[in-house]
């Protein structure tokens, strides 16, 4: 069985930028294993799959070593490859997660904008172990529905971070967003996901959404440019909506090709 495969930077405006996720159009769904077995061999952050449902369209992703509630770049990527290589018409796409319900993509020239739930956050105590997970001190903790959320005083302090993804993966939580406002940008962000394969993701979609209440209510302002700053770079323009957020970038297509499955 001979099984395509796309590869695309998302959140990247030119190639080896952004995040690299894996895409694999299905016309059946594979065995839960065979996928977590794909992505691992993958060995990126994400590797999305879905099949086509009347209209839309079924996500699933996963990392090397579990399946995910939800990804943005990934997601930014599946939608990429079906807007440009896989014949998709319009510019709406409406995909289905199983975990996380209705998420939408929107087409603007180059520009894509996925329309994603926005998460919800409560302040969460400085324990000794969220402190115990950088080098710096955190001014603020926060717990989203599947990640914490630290808030750090500058820019700086999010570009001189150095995890101890020991004790970050000992938190419970699908991973830790670190954060500050941004110099040139309105926040930034890294992201720390040692307890699910990720130790530290280069962009993360699904961060932003518990990102952008928090900057927008911080800010008193609902469009948002935001930038994380991995090592590749993310840049991302961002949109409150309430109970939705938009988060929009670009796609880059690095490679595409087959899986030889027995």
């Amino acid at each position: 069985m001979e099984q395509k495969i796309y590869q695309v930077d998302a959140f990247a405006d030119e190639v080896f930028s952004g995040n690299p996720a894996a895409v694999c159009p299905l016309q059946q769904w594979l065995p839960d294993k065979t996928m977590l077995q794909i992505a691992s061999e993958n060995n990126l952050s994400e590797t999305a799959f879905y099949v086509k449902q009347g209209d839309r369209y079924e996500l699933r992703w996963f990392t090397p070593t579990v399946e995910v509630d939800l990804c943005g770049h990934a997601t930014l990527a599946a939608a990429y490859v079906l807007f440009n290589h896989e014949n998709h018409p319009g510019d709406n796409i409406e995909f289905h997660s199983p975990r996380s319900g209705k998420l939408v993509v929107t087409r603007q020239g180059d520009l894509l904008t996925l329309n994603f739930p926005t998460d919800t956050i409560e302040p969460l105590a400085l324990s000794d172990d969220i402190k115990t997970g950088f080098n710096l001190q955190p001014l603020a903790a926060f717990k989203g529905k599947t990640d914490i959320m630290v808030a750090f005083e500058k820019e700086e302090d999010i570009r001189n971070l150095v995890p101890n993804l020991g004790a970050i993966a000992r938190l419970q939580a699908r991973g830790v967003i670190a954060t500050a406002k941004g110099d040139n940008s309105d926040f930034v962000s890294r992201f720390f996901a040692p307890q699910v394969g990720v130790n530290e993701d280069p962009v993360t979609g699904s961060a932003h959404t518990t990102l952008i209440p928090f900057w927008a209510e911080k800010l008193g302002k609902n469009d948002l440019k935001a930038v994380q700053l991995s090592a590749r770079k993310g840049y991302l323009q961002c949109r409150y909506l309430g109970e939705r957020v938009e988060i929009g970038g670009y796609g880059r297509l690095y490679m595409r090709g087959e899986i030889f499955l027995s």
